[in-house]
């Protein structure tokens, strides 16, 4: 195995809670908040930290608008959020694939 595969991870993906987000993302044209929430099964306070992340790094879109009086908020994944989370998986493959190559079990 290949050291600097594995250092290749992305490691804004990485973390289990937005490696979750963008998975969810990936299957779908946008999500609530809650759903997204309620789908990865965490907190308010932790889902709001993670998207920032993610928002921060360019992965993602947030949108908040109102339905009514009530407040809404939108998470997309972006061309860039899509690139990046193929191409995790892509290295994830390299490190499969290449199992014990290089290291003795």
């Amino acid at each position: 195995m290949n050291l600097s595969t594995i250092r290749e991870l992305d490691p804004i993906i990485h973390a289990p809670i937005r490696l979750a987000i963008l998975s969810v993302l990936m299957a779908s044209d946008g999500a609530t908040f809650g759903f997204l929430r309620d789908a990865i099964e965490t907190s308010d306070g932790n889902l709001s930290t993670h998207l920032t992340k993610l928002e921060v790094a360019g992965y993602v879109t947030i949108n908040k608008s109102f339905v009514g009086k009530k407040p809404q908020t939108i998470c997309a994944i972006t061309e860039l959020g899509r690139k990046s989370y193929l191409n995790y998986f892509n290295r994830l493959e390299e490190i499969v694939q290449n199992k014990g190559a290089n290291t003795p079990i």
